[in-house]
């Protein structure tokens, strides 16, 4: 088996691009053009940050001004309310209301709301963009492909060139701080080793899929190549989460494309049943772990402290204020920027109703793509691993706490939906009626019914004398 036919798209023909004829020229509306250039900078903000945050006017940013010229195109694109309709819209809906209601009963500034707000109009610019242009994911993974080896590429010069960074190891996975015989910890276009990890096992297998896009084999070769700097990138972190979410999404990505499709309907609700409740396990484990207290490192003080600040503050506390909190409980003086784990930093950010909210978002998510997966979807496979591997790391990190990480994350939740049907259910047919019994024809206007004879029902019929061809005699 070749490596680019783990994406092979066995429900549809392999997808080849098609280049233009004469007959067929290039001429895109704006309505066309606007949404995909929207995504494409929205990507390589992600992964190199190359737009200034400083607003144009007022609260509006550089990246929310294309995101917003994004869904103007669709607009102009004449695309419905039902390109934008997916099965996610209540969970998304409750994710935004428990942000507003922790802003306001947690005291916090607008500003981190103002930034969620971009990320979930992402997830419906490329939600509407994938429904009105059904191949417009081969864009998408171009652009995953060049961010990947940007972020990639500069985190092997990093290693390669011992560039200081601020992160040191010692040996292979022992924390130190740095000297000369430490190793360096790469951390690309990010600002630590474990926000790139996170990036990079999310993004590197939608990045592979562009191999699918080439048919010829040295050019898909290529492409593979520059997908695998990804993952060797993330070797230079030496982030342990990192590693094992990285090799995670690997697995994920070969069973789901050589096993899931050969898994019946019982088969495959008992194998998301069991991925169901290996998270609510580790749920389970973390929450008793909290109370161990110093006994787990600094994610221990951090899991600890969340659940007495929930306890006490069920709509939570304001987004991105965790951090400060958890400092203000934590004992001994490492400072945190979060919770150490994505759903208690929804806890304590949104409270019970933003960690509901986001819990029923992951597990949709990865769900919906579990189900395009065992259909034989080369994107839900994709994006079955690289949702994987960042649940994993978010167990025992919060690399969506970077609103960098946060808005892949929404993308890549998006490039999922917009594949999967709006409904749980497709909505059935209405029953044929039963087959009527035989009726006899009816009489076209003007014709007589078949086997009547013409008789006006005040018209007699004539008796007489008849002629040698059996008409009857007229005249006097």
């Amino acid at each position: 088996m070749r490596v680019w036919d783990v994406f092979a798209d066995k429900s549809t023909p392999s997808p080849r691009w098609k280049s233009t004829t004469p007959s067929q020229p290039f001429s895109p509306a704006p309505g066309q053009i606007m949404p995909g250039a929207a995504v494409a900078v929205v990507v390589l903000e992600s992964a190199s940050g190359f737009l200034p945050s400083e607003p144009l006017v007022s609260v509006l940013t550089p990246l929310r001004l294309v995101v917003l010229l994004g869904l103007l195109g669709l607009v102009l694109d004449r695309a419905g309310v039902g390109s934008f309709r997916t099965r996610m819209d209540v969970l998304v809906g409750v994710v935004v209301l428990s942000a507003l209601l922790a802003t306001v009963a947690g005291g916090g500034t607008s500003a981190p709301l103002r930034g969620l707000l971009p990320q979930v109009a992402v997830y419906y610019l490329l939600v509407g963009m994938r429904r009105r242009h059904p191949e417009s994911w081969h864009a998408l993974t171009v652009f995953a492909l060049a961010s990947v080896s940007i972020a990639g590429a500069v985190a092997l010069s990093q290693a390669t060139n011992a560039t200081p960074t601020g992160f040191c190891r010692s040996g292979l996975l022992g924390d130190a701080d740095c000297g000369p015989d430490t190793l360096v910890r790469s951390i690309g276009t990010f600002a630590n080793p474990n926000t790139l990890a996170a990036f990079l096992v999310m993004l590197t297998p939608i990045a592979a899929l562009a191999a699918t896009l080439l048919s010829e084999r040295t050019a898909r070769l290529s492409v593979m190549i520059l997908a695998g700097v990804g993952y060797g990138a993330v070797l230079t972190t030496f982030s342990r989460a990192g590693y094992i979410a990285a090799a995670a999404g690997i697995l994920v990505l070969v069973a789901a494309r050589r096993l899931m499709p050969r898994f019946s309907g019982s088969g495959f609700r008992l194998a998301t049943a069991a991925g169901v409740g290996g998270l609510a396990c580790v749920g389970l484990v973390i929450a008793i772990s909290s109370r161990a207290g110093a006994a787990l490192g600094v994610r221990g003080q951090a899991w600890e402290a969340a659940i007495e600040v929930a306890s006490t503050n069920p709509l939570g506390v304001g987004l991105q204020r965790a951090g400060a909190v958890i400092d203000a409980r934590a004992p001994g003086d490492v400072e945190f920027s979060h919770v150490h784990n994505l759903w208690l930093n929804w806890l304590v950010e949104a409270g019970v109703l933003g960690m509901l909210g986001i819990t029923a978002v992951t597990v949709v998510g990865v769900i919906s793509a579990a189900r395009l997966a065992r259909d034989g979807s080369a994107t839900g496979v994709a994006c079955l691993s690289g949702l994987t591997a960042f649940m994993l790391m978010s167990l025992l990190d919060h690399p969506a706490n970077l609103e960098r990480i946060a808005m892949m994350f929404w993308l890549v939740l998006a490039l999922t939906m917009a594949e999967t049907p709006a409904r749980w259910r497709p909505r059935t047919a209405a029953p044929a009626p039963p087959p009527a019994t035989p009726q006899p024809p009816a009489r076209p206007p003007g014709q007589l019914t078949p086997g009547r004879p013409r008789k006006h029902p005040r018209q007699r019929v004539r008796t007489g004398p008849t002629s040698s061809t059996g008409m009857p005699l007229t005249g006097p």
